[in-house]
């Protein structure tokens, strides 16, 4: 038995705790799944398309600005004029600076070849500097104008990107390049928002694969073809308008990439995430949930156990136990003897049994019913075990009659025992249905010898109880 019951805690507490992780690893690789897809389908690429309209959104401003600039009568008149009074071209350009709030605006004369800035004449530019490059790839350009990033002229150590916006006369002839920067470092700042409210990586690469512009805390390869499990995917990031792949870096580490080409900077825009932090929320997630899972298993196998030992009780009382009474079962009674009689031959003991019957019990039943034939059971019961050690064993052997085990008593000490108890059950009145009835019962006893069986003890002890009837009954008599 005790067998079986292990076996049923092992085989449920499996039965519940594969149940529960089960639906936790199910829960870890859904979730699991879903980050990758929404991170590659859509975490990235609107991160990429949030940075690509800011900077176009900077961009068009600046070409309207500097469209502007190009269309106004002041400064085609004034370079059509002869550049007369420079302070007119300088002050316009510091009014233009500071009404769009750009970080330079300049005006280069095909006449003279001057570079007008709100400082004043900074340079005149000449074919043979390098410097000046931009100026006669404009001046030869077909376009109305090309948007690039270059060292500002004012300011060589600051990168700026530049608006250059042709200048034609009225008859459309070219009167020089007119137009605003716009600070790289205003990018930055936006990539600098973005990594930080996102945690993801942000950069441009040029054409060549070097990295241009970037946020703070960059501390890989300058150049992607350099940069772990990124470089294989090199010359796809160099010659697609945009794509979205993802490599692994190192065992547990996913990275997701996310490109676009921003054309009028020429530049391609890089969006990375790794997805070691949100793996390790999930991985987290998943191991508070086995804990909860192993919780829930030894709440579930400590509340089947006090549950199947409530019901094992029960069903203990019930077998061993006369519901009526109380009284010990027939069925418990033989290993109750066996028991019994073992110890008492180790300690060289007697061991006796009475068998009480009540008598005239049909005669109860059908005058006053079977519910005071149980209560007249029951008040004999109560009043047999008040008259008996605590170590004796009382037990219903069937319908009116019942089996005393008296430990460390002879026959003589039975059958005294018995009359005392055959004299206390004739004084019993016991109350039914308004009235009072009175019993009386006959006593068989019998000391067991040694060897003896229950059986054989059983037949001597029914003999003397039959004998009692016989007599007259209300008595005792000794096998």
């Amino acid at each position: 038995m005790r067998r079986r019951k292990i076996y049923f805690a092992v085989a449920l507490a499996l039965l519940v705790a594969t149940g529960l992780v089960a639906t936790s690893l199910i829960s870890y690789y859904v979730a699991h799944d879903s980050l990758a897809e929404r991170v590659a389908e859509e975490t990235l690429p609107l991160t990429s398309d949030n940075i690509y309209s800011e900077i176009q959104r900077d961009l068009l401003r600046s070409v309207l600005i500097s469209s502007f600039m190009a269309h106004d009568t002041f400064v085609r008149d004034w370079a059509i004029g002869g550049e007369h009074n420079v302070q007119r071209m300088t002050r316009y350009l510091s009014e233009v600076r500071k009404k769009y709030d750009t970080i330079t605006a300049f005006f280069v004369s095909e006449r003279s070849r001057r570079y007008y800035h709100p400082r004043g004449v900074l340079k005149t530019v000449r074919p043979e500097d390098p410097q000046d490059a931009w100026y006669f790839r404009v001046r030869n350009m077909h376009d109305r104008y090309e948007i690039n990033v270059d060292a500002d002229t004012a300011n060589p150590g600051r990168v700026s990107i530049f608006v250059n916006y042709r200048v034609l006369d009225y008859d459309g002839d070219y009167l020089g390049a007119i137009g605003v920067g716009l600070s790289v470092n205003a990018v930055a700042d936006l990539i600098e928002n973005y990594q930080r409210r996102y945690g993801r990586r942000i950069y441009f690469i040029d054409r060549e694969g070097d990295v241009t512009l970037h946020g703070s805390a960059f501390d890989v390869a300058p150049n992607i073809h350099d940069r772990e499990g990124l470089g294989a995917y090199a010359t796809r990031i160099l010659t697609s308008p945009s794509t979205s792949f993802r490599f692994d870096r190192g065992a547990a580490e996913t990275v997701y990439v996310n490109t676009r080409l921003v054309p009028q900077m020429d530049w391609i825009l890089v969006v990375e995430q790794s997805n070691a932090a949100a793996e390790a929320r999930i991985q987290r997630t998943l191991a508070v949930n086995l804990a909860i899972s192993l919780a829930i298993t030894v709440l579930v196998l400590t509340l089947g156990y006090i549950t199947v030992r409530g019901y094992q009780r029960r069903l203990e009382e019930m077998a061993t136990t006369d519901p009526l009474t109380g009284a010990a079962s027939r069925q418990v009674f033989g290993m109750v003897f066996d028991q019994v009689v073992r110890s008492a031959r180790r300690r060289g003991e007697a061991v006796s049994v009475l068998s009480v019957d009540i008598d005239r019990f049909k005669a109860i039943n059908d005058t006053h019913g079977h519910q005071a034939g149980d209560q007249v059971i029951r008040s004999v019961v109560d009043t047999v075990r008040r008259h008996i050690r605590e170590a004796d064993t009382v037990c219903r052997w069937g319908g009116e009659e019942f089996i005393v085990l008296l430990g460390d008593c002879s026959a003589a000490g039975a059958a005294e025992r018995a009359e005392t108890l055959r004299a206390a059950l004739a004084d019993l009145t016991v109350p039914v249905a308004g009235t009072h009835v009175r019993i009386t019962v006959s006593i068989g006893v019998a000391e067991c010898a040694p060897g003896e069986s229950l059986e054989a003890v059983m037949q001597r002890v029914d003999a003397a109880l039959y004998a009692a009837k016989r007599d007259g009954r209300n008595r005792v008599v000794t096998a």
